[in-house]
């Protein structure tokens, strides 16, 4: 009797549904990959070809890369040309996932051609797009770093979870509530921003980064940002566009340079101490921090860096 009621059991753990397994969803970088995770919630495993404090724009897949796409049932990308390398990798690997590129429908800006000056306000008038606005990409290489915007990260979260729902049917309602959960959370991070960058003097409002990064947060909340490097880390600065950067902080009184976590600080090192400028902080353009860092995902990786802003340009 006591076998019988054991073969009953152990007949009755077999015939149970199996837990489903997570859904493998691979992104490009760190950021991306945070983003998938929120939308995600349980039902989906989050693999990031390039992670926390590292540069996607001068990555070297590796042949691991190529095993972990062809394993994927989906593919979240930037695009905007910021990965350069990953059309070379989804074809390599032979993976049959959908790519999904999150950056779809978002409103982009150009790249700034000059590196060496302002991208947001200019005193001097040299440039031809108004103070906090950015200038809308046509013709010319765009901005890839869209994310830098809270307005486009909207897109970026609702193209996921369509991604995810046409991949993952079954879950599509989780993955619109985790998504209207998060636009929540989105829209009190723009609050904080707004009313941070106010507090700001405006004669204060100018932010000298490693490369053109930050371009995106300019157009939305008025910052000025300035950046010997152009949209890639791989860019080289020139003598003559560092030069004029320092001429610049000097003219205009900048009080900081920031050092970008994903860059080498030695340039950055160079322009504060022939401007007198101090270095303010380091800031995340590309890249989380680790889990243990202050920027383990994209909502305090955006307050990390407003905080520094804050404190090396703020009044006081």
């Amino acid at each position: 009797m006591v076998r019988a009621a054991a073969l009953g059991l152990a007949f009755l753990w077999l015939a149970l549904p199996a837990a489903a397994e997570p859904l493998r969803a691979v992104a490009t970088f760190s950021i991306l990959a945070d983003l998938v995770r929120q939308v995600g919630g349980a039902h989906v495993s989050v693999a990031s070809l390039v992670g926390p404090n590292a540069d996607a724009h001068s990555y070297n897949p590796a042949p691991a890369d190529s095993r972990t796409l062809a394993q994927a049932r989906i593919i979240v990308t930037n695009g905007l040309g910021f990965e350069g390398w990953i059309d070379r990798l989804v074809q390599a690997s032979g993976t049959k996932a959908p790519v999904v590129v999150a950056s779809t429908g978002v409103r982009t800006v150009a790249a700034d051609p000059g590196h060496g000056h302002d991208h947001g306000s200019d005193p001097g008038g040299d440039h031809d797009h108004p103070p906090g606005r950015g200038r809308p990409a046509s013709d010319t290489e765009v901005d890839p770093h869209a994310w830098q915007s809270v307005a486009n990260v909207r897109t970026y979260v609702a193209n996921i979870r369509d991604g995810l729902a046409a991949a993952d049917p079954a879950h599509a309602d989780d993955y619109a509530r985790n998504t209207t959960a998060y636009l929540a959370e989105l829209d009190r991070l723009e609050a904080e921003i707004r009313s941070t960058v106010a507090a700001i003097p405006p004669e204060h409002r100018r932010v000298i980064t490693t490369h053109d990064s930050f371009g995106y947060f300019s157009a939305a909340y008025g910052l000025a940002f300035i950046a010997p490097q152009g949209v890639s880390t791989a860019s080289e600065a020139s003598p003559k566009g560092v030069a004029r950067i320092i001429r610049q902080i000097r003219r205009d009184k900048v009080p900081a340079v920031f050092l970008e976590t994903i860059a080498d600080p030695r340039l950055m090192q160079q322009i504060a101490r022939e401007s007198g400028a101090r270095i303010g902080g380091k800031v995340y353009s590309d890249s989380l921090s680790g889990p243990d860092g202050p920027a383990p995902t994209y909502l305090a990786m955006m307050r990390a860096n407003l905080k520094a802003f804050a404190a090396a340009l703020g009044p006081g």
